[in-house]
């Protein structure tokens, strides 16, 4: 914004000039009527000869003079600071005042003239200013706005782009579920059947071969059916409900029963609470991380299994859920890697599976609001944490 300090001639300091000359020449008036005054008060005094009488009406007569040249420099004296106070202030601000409504009723870009001097002009070049940063600051936010409904608009055609993505990914969940599979079936069909009817004709090596196929088929079904899941959370369209966890352990024990009684494993858990979610993912989520303490158990020790539950440290709106084992564990550098799709720690000629796993139980965490790590402070096997949301 410009000063108020201008290098013109100030009408306030002319106007203080005007003023303060007048005042001067008023006080020496006065004070020529006060001492005609005296001189007339001391020639009446009793016993006065007609000389100091008549003396004593000239000094009258002066005083009258006085009064009215007093008179009459007081109208000259208002007249010119009527005029200084028109030609400087009244007429430079009516003529700036028309300026700032032209810029105000819609043209923006119109410039407003330096007007009058001193303390006027220096008034008038700060408005000029204000409008400048006025218009500069209207440029901007047009700008903005136009730059935010572009972004609107890429929203949008992103969320169309991944609409028909997701539409594609449901066919090909579709493809997956029935297509694909279907001829992996066969492969495993007919090179069962040929080895039931043509085993004895066979040597050991071609059982061999057929042995290997069949396990081919059987394990790219088992890769398919994972993907398949992995790719149905969050868009199954079950709907969000209190769901009872410690009901889905129950359902989790009985589809696992077979496998505890075989490595001849204990499972125990808290009582566990109900929680916001899909029944659906959140049963295989307990199923896998049991299922995947059972499976990478330790070969000297039967295995134990625990779920426990405690109200979570970070926010009093989610449960803190853990599953422990005493397996063999897993290094605390690769605690990041076992939640990614496909990373195996060990051959699967070690230990079966598909390596989805725990990427499937972060992806139903995460859809769920929550948050899974690996416990690195554990002392002995593995100990999955999580959190999920509370039931209202």
């Amino acid at each position: 914004m410009g000063t108020l300090v201008s290098s013109d001639p100030s009408v306030l300091n002319g106007l203080r000039r005007l003023l303060r000359g007048a005042g001067l020449v008023l006080l020496l008036i006065l004070v020529v009527a006060f001492v005609a005054i005296l001189v007339s008060l001391r020639l009446l005094t009793a016993g006065a000869d007609a000389e100091a009488v008549e003396l004593a009406h000239r000094w009258n007569e002066v005083v009258l003079i006085v009064v009215g040249v007093l008179g009459v420099v007081a109208v000259v004296l208002g007249w010119v600071v009527w005029q200084a106070v028109q030609r400087g202030v009244t007429k430079p601000l009516g003529t700036l005042a028309a300026e700032v409504r032209k810029a105000s009723t819609g043209e923006h870009d119109h410039e407003i003239p330096r007007v009058g001097t001193g303390e006027v002009a220096a008034l008038s070049r700060d408005v000029e200013d204000m409008r400048r940063e006025l218009v500069q600051q209207v440029a901007e936010a047009r700008e903005a706005h136009a730059e935010a409904e572009d972004a609107q608009t890429r929203l949008r055609d992103q969320a169309r782009e991944l609409e028909r993505s997701n539409r594609d990914l449901e066919q090909f969940a579709y493809v997956a579920s029935h297509d694909l599979q279907e001829p992996l079936r066969k492969v495993a069909s007919f090179t069962q059947l040929l080895q039931k009817r043509y085993g004895d004709q066979l040597d050991e090596r071609a059982d061999q071969y057929i042995a290997f196929a069949v396990d081919g088929a059987h394990r790219m079904q088992r890769l398919i059916q994972d993907l398949l899941s992995f790719s149905r959370v969050g868009r199954s369209g079950e709907k969000q409900e209190d769901v009872d966890l410690e009901a889905a352990m129950r359902q989790v024990l009985v589809d696992l029963s077979e496998r505890i009684e075989e490595v001849a494993a204990e499972v125990t858990h808290d009582p566990l609470p109900v929680v916001r979610g899909e029944r659906g993912p959140l049963t295989m989520l307990l199923r896998n991380v049991v299922g995947n303490a059972l499976k990478f158990r330790h070969p000297d020790r039967a295995p134990r299994v625990h779920v426990s539950v405690a109200p979570s440290a970070d926010s009093a709106t989610e449960w803190e859920l853990s599953c422990s084992d005493n397996g063999i564990g897993i290094d605390p550098q690769y605690a990041e890697r076992v939640f990614v799709i496909f990373q195996r720690l060990h051959p699967k000629e070690v230990y079966s599976g598909t390596g989805i796993g725990l990427a499937l139980v972060k992806r139903v965490v995460e859809h769920h609001g929550g948050r899974v790590w690996i416990d690195t402070a554990a002392t002995q096997g593995t100990t999955i944490r999580w959190t999920l949301i509370r039931s209202a």
